[in-house]
């Protein structure tokens, strides 16, 4: 055989693999309170961008908007069931209103840095019954209104179970949070549980619930939010989404309105 057909006969057969193996069904982090168990293909890189998020809080005495601008996740697959995962907020901006007074302060700053792993135990394509667990690291190198103002950690055990014509997620996670005054931690704890369907072969919804005890020293809170979210996938490698949380109780935000938009390389 001449050496010509022997090197292509080679270059097709070690190409083969390659071509066998299909992509994943498209499962990003965004939209929504919960995070998937699913994890990124071996080797591909996904990017998940917040394009514009806004939050409202209002108390007794004061009103705070909140506006996030390029709030970034990249996550990159580290081998069939284990990923990589690198944060950034690149802009925010908090608006603090005075009622009594009037007087208004903002603050604009780049946001902090979140560095974690996420490893799948089961399924890491997100089907049937998929659990994984994922350590997290916050990195204080966002500017002070924005920025937590220390580091902090935690972990989730994100799990999905197919349920035919909608799937249940849940996200329990525990953190050591940074304190409201940012030197130190303290205990938080919660979890989300959230129902998923299709409403279309290209649109995807999903409703949650999510619920957080903080322990903050200057001040402890149950954090209560409904959320509802939809996602527009016009091909196998993107999608586009918007979604809406809404505080069911005093220690929660208002409201908050976000969009982004996700792609697969």
């Amino acid at each position: 055989m001449p050496l010509r057909q022997i090197m292509l006969f080679a270059a097709v057969a070690l190409s083969a693999p390659a071509f066998a193996a299909e992509a994943r069904d498209l499962c990003p982090d965004r939209p929504g309170l919960g995070t998937p168990a699913c994890t990124v293909d071996e080797g591909r890189t996904m990017l998940e961008i917040g394009l514009a998020d806004w939050t409202l809080d209002r108390g007794a005495d004061s009103r705070t908007d909140s506006w996030v601008f390029g709030d970034a996740l990249l996550r990159a697959g580290l081998t069939p069931s284990l990923e990589l995962q690198v944060g950034w907020t690149m802009l925010g901006h908090v608006r603090e209103r005075d009622r009594a007074t009037g007087h208004t302060s903002s603050t604009i700053r780049t946001g902090d840095v979140t560095l974690a792993l996420r490893q799948n135990l089961r399924n890491p394509d997100g089907s049937g019954f998929s659990i994984a667990v994922m350590p997290y690291a916050t990195l204080p190198v966002g500017g002070a209104g924005v920025g937590a103002g220390d580091w902090g950690a935690g972990l989730l055990v994100p799990a999905s179970f197919d349920l035919g014509a909608v799937s249940l997620g849940l996200t329990p996670h525990v953190d050591a949070a940074v304190d409201a005054d940012g030197d130190g931690r303290h205990l938080a704890y919660g979890t989300v549980v959230g129902l998923g369907f299709d409403v279309s072969d290209d649109v995807s919804a999903a409703a949650e619930l999510s619920l957080t005890r903080d322990d903050d020293p200057g001040g402890r809170s149950t954090e209560a939010l409904a959320g509802l979210s939809l996602g527009w996938q016009p091909d196998a490698e993107s999608q586009w989404d918007v979604g809406v949380n809404t505080g069911l109780n005093r220690d929660s935000p208002d409201v908050e309105l976000y969009a982004g938009y996700v792609r697969r390389f």
